[in-house]
């Protein structure tokens, strides 16, 4: 292996001890051309690559991984553009480079998130050999799906990762289904939940709001799309205060979340985990689990396929660019006042507007990409979705507190359908 800088003697006291990292082994390159999917114009940003990570890099960040980790358990994460492009054997590859670097006590696991495309028997065997954690992209039913998640040819591509995702169930994979929220399949959350569970039979599910920014003068080329068939496509940055007509509306998400957790909430706690769920009965209980709901970041960076690390998958632009792991170990970067400043800014610069509200706890501004609206007094870097997530935790604010009381005595969450049904047949008798 070429040389890779090796880690401090020392490590740096900013430094995590644990973080997770998105490395994108094919960079932007995709097999689909999903219209709401901005990171295919990342592509722009290394315009004479041919988007494979090469194995020197790999062994590169396998081992610059392991070592930078402090913590026991480590994960390695894999997602594109889509990531199953670089075949099998690449990733059969990674997990031997795992068992050569991987420091005395470490646990490691292994998640990819895909579009299912490629997905065949040797793939799911190798995803149920190694314990895989599979995110697959479905965006709800057959019609809801193919509005945007087409091929390169323009044509739906929701019959093929349905095969996919009957596939890997049948060699026993653990998959979450990854759903983007946007104009098509906004207003039917029901008709989406169902589906998942009713008829896929899917247990584990996201539910993930498509939010294309744009300027004013980058609006109608944005509106085209992101792929290769939307012609003379912009360079996706965080900037503008407008969205696409793709983009879900801030109010329209709070509904959507409010309709599936109604239903989840008396039927399904316990069967069905939906990601966005237990990420918020986390703030209830004090310990937020997922990023966008912390009071900080900065511990989930990205990494592009020629090992260029970013301060954040949604932020893989020039200004945000930390240095190669050729030439600097990642703990440092991740250590670098860049970065800290990066994850503490989600909190520093947080409007007075929503430091002052009600359901600060469970949001914290949610993350920082969506922050280009103005307050309700003019202040900047409000978050675009700011009134659907007030409406939706204002509307689970009752269960979400008996859930996490449940918790907080050892009893189960699941408990809370008994008292709620308890509670409505109390309400019936009373008239109410």
């Amino acid at each position: 292996m070429a040389e890779f800088p090796q880690p401090p003697k020392t490590y740096p006291k900013e430094a995590p001890r644990a973080f997770h990292l998105l490395a994108k082994p094919t960079g932007a390159t995709c097999n689909l051309d999903c219209k709401y999917c901005f990171f295919l114009s990342k592509e722009l940003l290394y315009p004479d690559s041919r988007f494979r990570m090469t194995d020197e890099v790999l062994e590169g960040y396998i081992r610059g991984l392991l070592e930078a980790h402090q913590e026991p358990e480590v994960t390695i994460a894999w997602q594109g553009g889509e990531p199953t492009l670089m075949g099998l054997e690449f990733f059969k590859r990674s997990v031997a480079l795992v068992q050569k670097y991987r420091k005395p006590g470490q646990q490691v696991a292994y998640n990819i998130q895909t579009n299912g495309i490629k997905v065949d028997d040797a793939f799911a065997e190798f995803f149920h050999e190694n314990h895989f954690l599979v995110g697959l992209s479905m965006d709800g039913t057959p019609e809801m799906h193919d509005t945007y998640r087409v091929n390169k040819g323009g044509q739906g591509t929701h019959k093929r990762v349905l095969k996919a995702w009957n596939i890997l169930n049948e060699h026993k994979v653990d998959v979450n289904i990854l759903t983007t929220v946007n104009a098509a399949n906004a207003d039917h959350p029901l008709e989406v939940y169902r589906y998942f569970r009713d008829e896929i039979k899917a247990q584990y599910m996201q539910f993930i709001p498509i939010v294309e920014r744009s300027t004013a003068e980058m609006l109608p080329l944005a509106n085209e799309g992101w792929g290769e068939r939307a012609g003379n496509r912009p360079l996706y940055t965080q900037a503008g205060d407008l969205v696409t007509d793709r983009s879900v509306k801030p109010e329209q998400y709070g509904r959507f979340l409010a309709a599936i957790f109604d239903e989840w909430v008396l039927r399904d706690v316990g069967n069905i985990f939906v990601i966005n769920f237990d990420a918020s009965l986390a703030n209830w209980l004090g310990q937020p689990s997922m990023c966008i709901f912390q009071k900080t970041c900065g511990d989930a960076l990205a990494m592009e396929h020629n090992g260029d690390l970013y301060s954040c998958d949604h932020f893989v632009e020039p200004r945000f660019l930390l240095g190669n792991i050729r030439e600097k170990h990642m703990v440092e970067m991740i250590a670098s006042p860049q970065q800290r400043k990066f994850g503490w800014d989600k909190f520093d610069t947080l409007p007075k507007y929503c430091r002052e509200c009600e359901v600060l706890f469970a949001c914290y501004g949610e993350c920082p990409r969506n922050r280009f609206i103005h307050t309700p007094d003019g202040e900047p870097g409000l978050n675009y979705l700011c009134a659907g997530y007030k409406y939706f935790f204002k509307h689970v604010d009752k269960p979400m507190k008996l859930m996490s009381d449940l918790l907080r005595q050892g009893r189960y969450a699941d408990e809370v359908m008994g008292i709620l049904a308890e509670q409505r047949k109390e309400s019936k008798r009373h008239g109410r």
